[in-house]
């Protein structure tokens, strides 16, 4: 009998060392891309054509852009002529009041920035799109827009990038 539990007992200790030996691993980025069509991508610089202009925001957008295709995919960036081009601009910066308060003062302010991208695949135009993509972030009114603003546009910048980056090539 103590032979038959000493058994069971190795048993089940050789079969939970392999199961936390053993461990599935796979990375997904979301893009779909066929690589054997694809190589290249090209984006421009996006310039900020919005009534208000903050400078900082115009960078940290180009390179953000930049920096996901370079790094969620096998695509070479090239400056023109891409297999994949995206181009667009900056065309609004904007805050308002969200919020209001007992008093009739704002509690909460919105910032917005919002982008026009236009998208060409040279080697399937079925599916180019021009679109506008719009990304907000909240603040307290009691903060100056200042105070807060690379914060907030970082936020914002990664959720257009995402945006982005799911429209062209996850597609999803």
């Amino acid at each position: 009998m103590a032979l038959k539990h000493k058994l069971y007992a190795l048993a089940c200790l050789l079969l939970c060392t392999m199961m936390t030996a053993c461990t599935i691993s796979y990375r997904f980025n979301g893009a779909s891309i066929n690589y054997d069509l694809v190589h290249t991508i090209s984006i421009d610089n996006f310039p900020i054509q919005s009534a208000y202009v903050y400078p900082p925001l115009g960078i940290t957008f180009n390179e953000r852009l930049l920096d996901i295709y370079m790094q969620q995919t096998r695509l070479n960036v090239i400056d023109t002529g891409g297999d994949m081009d995206i181009s667009g601009e900056i065309i609004e910066y904007s805050q308002r009041n969200k919020a209001v308060q007992a008093d009739g003062l704002a509690s909460m302010v919105t910032l917005t920035v919002r982008v026009n991208v236009r998208f060409v695949n040279n080697t399937n135009h079925s599916e180019d799109f021009e679109q506008q993509f719009s990304a907000s972030a909240d603040y307290d009114s009691t903060q100056q827009l200042i105070d807060v603003q690379d914060e907030l546009i970082s936020e914002i910048v990664d959720d257009l990038v995402d945006q982005i980056f799911n429209a062209t090539v996850a597609r999803w």
